[in-house]
Order: C-alpha cells, then sequence, then structure tokens
C-alpha cells in the first residue's frame, strides 16, 4: 500500500483550470488584450500617426467616397478569398467582421501573424477542424505571392508604354537576399522534417490534408473563382486606393503606374516580416514613386495617407470588433 495515495493528492491546479471564474477572466483578459496592444502600437507610431493624419486631412475632399469605397471593397475582397480557401459554406457577415478585425490584427504583429490567428479561431468556431483550418491558411498564403507575381508579369503586356521597367525592377542585391530568404527557410523545413523523425507524421499528414482540400477547391468554379481571382484582385485593389490617394493629393502619374509601382515594391519587400507590410514596403513604394519622376514630399505624402487610410484610421474600430468577436465567442 502506497504511503501517499493519488487521492490524497491535491487537485487545485486542474480544478483550477475548469473553473468557470478562470475561464471567466481568461476571456476577459483575451478580450482586452488587442486593446492593450493597439494602445502600445499607438504610443510607439504616435508621431507617424499624427503627421499622415495631418497630411491626408489637406487631401482634396472631393476624392472621400472613393476612398472610403475603395478601402472598404478591400475587406470585402479579403472575406472572398478566405471563403475560395474553404469547402464550406461560411457565414457571409460574421466571415466580413473576422476579416475587418483581422486586418486590425495584421497592422500590430508581424509576417501575417495576427490575421492568421483571427481567421483560424473563426474557421474553428464554424466546425472546421484545426488540420483543415490550418490548412486553408496555407493555400491562402501560397497563392496570395503567386497571384500577385502572375499580375505583375502581366501587367506591361497591357500597359507596354507608361512603365520604366529598369528603374523599378530590384537590383542584384535586393534579389540575391529575396532568394536566400527564401531558400534558407525551405532548407530548414526540410532539415528539420528529415532530422526531427516526430515532426515526420504530422508535416505529412497536414500535406496530404491540404492537398486533398485543395483539390476539392479546384473542382468548384466559385471556389477557384474566389480564391485566384480574389487574390488577383486585392493588389490591383490596393495599388487603387493608394493611387486616388496620390491623386487627392495631387500626384501626376497614371493609374497603371501606380499600380506596377506597387506590384513591383511590394514583391520586392515581401520578404521582410513586418506588421502588416509596413516599413519596407513603405520605402520601396516610395522609391517606385520618385523613379517615375514624382517629388520626393509628394511620394513619401502618398504613401503615408494611404497607410493613415488603411491601416490608422480602421484601426481602432477593427480592434473593437476584434474585441466584440471575442466577447460573443465568435472567435
Amino acid at each position: 500500500m502506497s504511503l501517499f495515495p493519488l487521492d490524497d493528492l491535491p487537485r487545485a491546479p486542474a480544478a483550477l483550470v475548469r473553473s468557470p471564474v478562470t475561464a471567466r477572466l481568461a476571456r476577459r483578459a483575451l478580450t482586452l488584450f488587442p486593446l492593450v496592444l493597439l494602445a502600445g502600437w499607438a504610443v510607439v507610431d504616435w508621431h507617424a500617426v499624427r503627421d499622415g493624419t495631418a497630411r491626408l486631412a489637406s487631401a482634396d475632399p472631393r476624392w472621400l467616397p472613393a476612398l472610403v469605397l475603395l478601402t472598404c471593397l478591400g475587406w470585402v475582397n479579403a472575406a472572398w478569398v478566405r471563403q475560395g480557401a474553404v469547402p464550406e459554406r461560411l457565414p457571409a457577415g460574421p466571415l466580413l467582421a473576422s476579416q475587418f478585425a483581422a486586418g486590425a490584427a495584421n497592422h500590430v504583429l508581424p509576417a501575417s501573424i495576427g490575421a492568421h490567428a483571427v481567421t483560424l479561431r473563426f474557421l474553428q468556431t464554424h466546425g472546421i477542424p484545426l488540420a483543415r483550418a490550418t490548412a486553408s491558411l496555407a493555400l491562402y498564403s501560397l497563392v496570395k505571392p503567386i497571384a500577385k507575381t502572375l499580375v505583375l508579369l502581366v501587367f506591361p503586356v497591357f500597359f507596354p508604354g507608361v512603365l520604366m521597367l529598369s528603374q523599378l525592377v530590384p537590383g542584384h542585391r535586393t534579389l540575391i537576399l529575396i532568394t536566400a530568404v527564401a531558400a534558407t527557410g525551405a532548407s530548414t523545413v526540410c532539415v528539420l522534417v528529415t532530422v526531427v523523425r516526430p515532426l515526420q507524421r504530422p508535416v505529412f499528414g497536414f500535406v496530404r490534408t491540404a492537398l486533398t482540400d485543395a483539390r476539392i477547391l479546384h473542382t468548384r468554379p466559385s471556389r477557384v473563382l474566389a480564391l485566384w481571382g480574389g487574390a488577383a484582385v486585392s493588389p490591383v485593389l490596393q495599388a487603387t486606393t493608394i493611387a486616388a490617394v496620390g491623386g487627392s493629393l495631387g500626384l501626376q502619374l497614371s493609374w497603371a503606374q501606380v499600380v506596377f509601382a506597387f506590384l513591383a515594391a511590394s514583391t520586392a519587400a515581401g520578404a521582410v516580416p513586418a506588421p502588416g507590410g509596413i516599413g519596407p514596403v513603405d520605402a520601396a513604394l516610395v522609391f517606385a514613386l520618385v523613379g517615375y519622376g514624382t517629388p520626393l514630399d509628394l511620394a513619401t505624402a502618398t504613401v503615408i495617407g494611404y497607410r493613415v487610410l488603411t491601416v490608422w484610421l480602421p484601426l481602432l474600430p477593427g480592434m473593437l470588433v476584434l474585441t466584440a468577436l471575442v466577447h460573443r465567442k465568435v472567435l
């Protein structure tokens, strides 16, 4: 007979985990976390928020309806692409709200971690298993750069006379850096899967799940259109918003020039993980606009104005929506 019966051992930790009070406190903490994250982000980037808002306030107000419409269409398109990556039919309203909240989370965490976390939780709460939800995110992440690259390659065919490829194509060092980052990531994954045997089964299982869902999706024309069409429209829609912001500030470039400048800049800087692409993409876009002959201050004002419109102004409402979705257990 044991001197220390198992029944006599304290079970407080398990009881604490299952306690309704603990669960309620944990949910309140998760509810407040987005607002705390927003406050910290605003303190760090306060000067950019203030200066960018002042620049946007000086824009031509006649462009305001178009700017608001384009910004809203961006969220609708994001929800459309997410639906295209899942065979099941998702509720349109909650899906759109989740993508509005995911956009806010995406701008405070690097490499789309925030948006993916929100979407992953949304898919799970709507009955999609973790493996298939993760496969959906992987498919979405794979399709987006492929679609953008295809648009980038096809665009000069339709607008050959207005594009200055020699000034916008990344330099040799940038191309080498992008290639090195991609090769390092792929090599690391291959080595880990090969050396760490416990990883092989879940990784291969994930790959099988992803391939199965991808095959099913590509037998449905509506899903193919949503996934690939939405992914191709997304960068063009973003660039059109930038062109509208530039037009309101007096930018003299054509729509095609701004679109191609954004495609080239975002492709070149996309290998650098930054919150929502802020930083590397902004710098590359300013450089691309200047390459077309735009004054540096106007190019900078255009990019900052775009960030104010699409990131900073929707950030607080987006975090409030995220908080509400967590509180209502939609996430």
